[in-house]
């Protein structure tokens, strides 16, 4: 047999597999018998694993740039005339490849935290190495026995059935890899836990390891998630980022107990509290990304018979996620007398008790969205009718909640540990309760009378004001008693304390993304028009009129396109060039919108069907502040970064670090 480059992907990927049980034996055995020769040999080989599925990886890209469709993972999902880039991303394009790309992540994560955490952790690292080679064996043994993207194809075809035309798009090289680099990056969280409930020592030492881990992985997630929506939001030509589709779903929950986790860790690090908590958060977080990939890489999504026509995969999935969720909480139950917290919440005005609140609704969150998604499942499973949760649900159960985390969003950077007087609260919280007052104002006086909504806007102004006043308050003390100017003692203040003022920074991203919803979701406009050439339509201010019709050819497709200008008080400002695309291969028709991004907000195109006499059906939307969702992603990105870049405070310092100034609040 002729060793292809195919085989050998496949050869690579085979022997990473033996390889996680070699190291899994062998991290055992360095526990039984005391061998830290074992123990080396066990990292070894998830060294040599990660270099194995980078080969694997890397042949099947090869595959796909080579256009060998010998290989029926690229004959399914390429061909001659796919352009390059999406022959370089096409290995996650469906099922087989993304399955790929999460064991190759998980492997180089591996990698990563033996080689960070060596030294530091050396009693944890024989069972930190056994969960995550039994977390990559579980994805390996379903590679290659059950999903195997190296599967040859006989007689070889002369051309390939093409990817997925809603695939062939820049957002397919950003959002699935980001995606999945939020989702496995807890799976190094979950093990450090795991290995701490396994040795009963279940105090600061996992915590302190995984909070950069835990970070990174929120932060690659939210990335991914707001990647997926504006991919929606310029592709789909619906108008909107976000329709609590179910694939959606599968990323938000793991997101919401994420953000969980990431706060009440803190509590644990300054109040040694919520041991049993953190724990519960991370198991539930990390096994939340597991269903997430059982959701949308099974089948059961599309629906619950197709799932049933490939049987085998379904449940191989459905069983390790048991698996998972067994071990994970098992050892919870084992070690429940350990997990006693060592302190207790002093006051309901208190840090503590507001990560608390933003904890647990969280996760009620989480928990709706879960029964969102899966009661569907279950009445098709037992009744045979297929049922569909929409919007509606998700709006009138999760918007209220998420309302009410957005004024605790305020309240938890502000308040003191332990406590803190409520005249004091109210001191401290008077700007902010003055912009909501003006806010609630502004909203009765436009005429806006839903409760929720006018909550949502005062919510905005309260929590801007608030985590603005925060920022302005440790910069002014750091002003008041360094002499230094506002902008130096701006600079000193990022610099010590950049993981408390990157909080702060996310926050304020976090507001910025959430009036954007509010903007976009609230005041909409949509108008639906026949037209012909000349005809014109106004919205939000302006006028857009349809100028021409013309037909587009590519290599890969062909279409047609749409010109309309847009103008505004009687002076031409830009043009709009929505299209709709045919891919002759896949008999598939696609819609290209048009948009123009305005600081305060969309003007959005959509190209709908034509009749035979000339005229076309538009769709015109006005998108008022969904650019600031995008904006406060950026936000958040660089408070994540200026939070991560802070070095690890460790025990051999000498020094004691100078006290804070007066005034400046408490990390």
């Amino acid at each position: 047999m002729i060793l292809t480059w195919a085989k050998l992907g496949q050869v690579a990927t085979s022997l990473a597999l033996v390889l996680c049980l070699f190291a899994i034996a062998q991290a055992v055995l360095s526990v039984r018998r005391a061998s830290p020769a074992r123990l080396t040999a066990a990292r070894n080989a998830m060294y040599a694993n990660f270099v194995l599925l980078s080969l694997g990886a890397a042949t099947l890209i090869h595959a796909f740039v080579t256009s060998d469709f010998s290989v029926a993972y690229v004959a399914q999902n390429s061909n001659l005339d796919l352009p390059l880039l999406y022959r370089l991303t096409a290995l996650w394009g469906a099922h087989e490849g993304s399955l790929l790309l999460w064991a190759w992540y998980l492997a180089l994560f591996t990698a990563a935290a033996l080689w960070l955490h060596w030294r530091d952790h050396p009693l944890s690292m024989p069972w930190i190495i056994v969960t995550l080679a039994a977390i990559q064996f579980g994805f390996l043994a379903f590679i290659v026995f059950l999903s195997n993207p190296y599967l040859s194809l006989t007689p070889v075809p002369a051309n390939g059935r093409d990817l997925n035309p809603l695939l062939q798009d820049p957002g397919l090289a950003f959002h699935p890899p980001v995606l999945y680099l939020g989702y496995v990056g807890f799976a190094v969280p979950f093990a450090f836990a795991v290995a701490s409930l396994i040795r009963g020592q279940v105090g600061l030492e996992w915590v302190t390891a995984v909070r950069r881990w835990t970070l990174f992985a929120w932060t690659a997630l939210t990335s991914g998630i707001i990647f997926g929506g504006y991919w929606a939001y310029y592709e789909l030509g619906w108008g909107g980022y976000w329709a609590w589709d179910p694939v959606e779903n599968a990323s938000l929950m793991p997101w919401l107990a994420g953000t969980a986790l990431l706060h009440s860790m803190m509590v644990q690090e300054k109040r040694r509290m919520f041991r049993t908590w953190n724990v519960f958060l991370v198991i539930t977080t990390f096994l939340l990304t597991l269903l997430g990939t059982f959701l949308v890489r099974s089948g059961v999504l599309t629906s619950v018979h197709a799932f049933a026509v490939d049987p085998g995969r379904g449940a191989y999935m459905l069983g390790f996620l048991f698996v998972a969720m067994v071990v994970g909480y098992g050892l919870i139950i084992w070690r429940a007398e350990m997990l006693e917290s060592e302190g207790e919440l002093e006051s309901a005005l208190s840090r503590e008790t507001a990560i608390l609140a933003n904890s647990v609704l969280l996760l009620i969150v989480a928990a709706t969205v879960l029964i969102g998604t899966l009661f569907p499942l279950a009445v098709e499973v037992f009744t045979g009718q297929k049922l569909s949760v929409g919007a509606p649900y998700f709006n009138t159960v999760v918007v209220p909640i998420m309302v009410a985390l957005l004024f605790l969003m305020a309240f938890s950077p502000s308040i003191p540990w332990r406590g803190m007087a409520p005249a004091r609260v109210l001191r401290h919280f008077r700007a902010p309760l003055a912009v909501a007052a003006l806010a609630v104002t502004a909203c009765l006086a436009i005429g806006l009378r839903a409760p929720l909504t006018v909550l949502a806007i005062a919510g905005v102004g309260f929590t801007a004001t608030a985590t603005l006043g925060d920022m302005r308050l440790g910069i002014a003390a750091r002003h008041r008693s360094g002499g230094v100017s506002w902008l130096g003692a701006a600079g000193i203040v990022l610099g010590r304390s950049r993981r408390r003022f990157g909080g702060l920074i996310v926050h304020l991203g976090m507001v910025a993304i959430a009036a954007g919803m509010v903007g976009s979701g609230l005041f909409q406009s949509q108008a639906t028009v026949e037209m012909r050439r000349g005809d014109s339509v106004a919205i939000a201010g302006y006028i857009v009129t349809l100028r021409d019709l013309e037909n587009i050819t590519d290599p890969n497709y062909r279409g047609r396109r749409a010109t309309f200008s847009v103008a505004r008080d009687g002076q031409p400002l830009f043009e709009l060039a929505p299209e709709k695309r045919f891919y002759p291969i896949r008999e598939m028709t696609t819609t290209e919108v048009a948009l123009r991004q305005l600081w305060g907000g969309d003007l959005y195109a959509v190209m709908g069907d034509e009749s035979p006499d000339g005229r076309l059906v538009a769709r015109i939307f006005w998108n008022p502040l969904v650019s600031w969702i995008w904006a406060g992603w950026a936000i958040v990105l660089l408070g994540a970064g200026l939070s991560l870049s802070e070095r690890t405070r460790t025990r051999r310092s000498a020094r004691k670090p100078a006290p804070e100034p007066e005034g400046v609040p408490a990390e």
